[in-house]
Formats: structure tokens, C-alpha cells, sequence
């Protein structure tokens, strides 16, 4: 069996914005305005999304998993990917000590 590649540490995992932005809502045909209607969202909170302003909450992972037909979880673990990503980055733990299980 092949190694899968892995992704650079350094590189922030993909946010799933951009990942609507740039593959799934050109796909579909419809406008940015269609879709926000289509998900029962504001055009801002979609627009926010597309632009990284605002992360995929599990509520709009359920209506986008629902439109797309993909699921919730996909875009879930996508957001969380980069949450982690950037927690890690943000916060030093460099004091807190590591306990040994019992």
C-alpha cells in the first residue's frame, strides 16, 4: 500500500469557505444569492463564509449537508480541522504540564 501524502504542518487546513467558494458553488449553476436562499441564510452570513470571515456552525453544516447531499459531518471536520490548526498556533501550553496516566 502507497504512503498517502500528508499536508504541509506549516499550511492551514483548507477553510471549508473556500472550498465553496472555489469548487462547489460554481458547480451548481446557481448565484451566491440563490444559494443563501436555498440554505434559509442571509447573504452576509454566506458571504462571511465564502470569505473566511465566519466559520461553518453545525447549523449551517446541517443545511449545507442537506443541500449539497453531502452530509453535516464533511463540513464539520473541515471547520474543525482549521480551528485546531489555528488554536494551536494561537495558545502557548509551554506551562502546562503534561500528567502521566495512572
Amino acid at each position: 500500500m502507497a504512503d498517502t501524502p500528508r499536508r504541509d504542518p506549516n499550511r492551514a487546513p483548507t477553510h471549508p469557505g473556500a472550498i465553496l467558494r472555489e469548487d462547489i458553488l460554481p458547480a451548481t449553476g446557481k448565484t451566491k444569492v440563490e444559494i443563501a436562499g436555498m440554505l434559509g441564510i442571509s447573504r452576509q452570513t454566506l458571504y462571511d463564509i465564502l470569505s473566511e470571515k465566519q466559520a461553518v456552525t453545525p447549523a449551517i453544516a446541517v443545511r449545507l449537508g442537506k443541500l449539497l447531499g453531502n452530509g453535516p459531518g464533511i463540513w464539520l471536520r473541515l471547520q474543525q480541522a482549521r480551528d485546531l490548526w489555528e488554536a494551536q498556533r494561537a495558545i502557548d501550553v509551554s506551562s502546562i504540564p503534561t500528567l502521566d496516566a495512572a
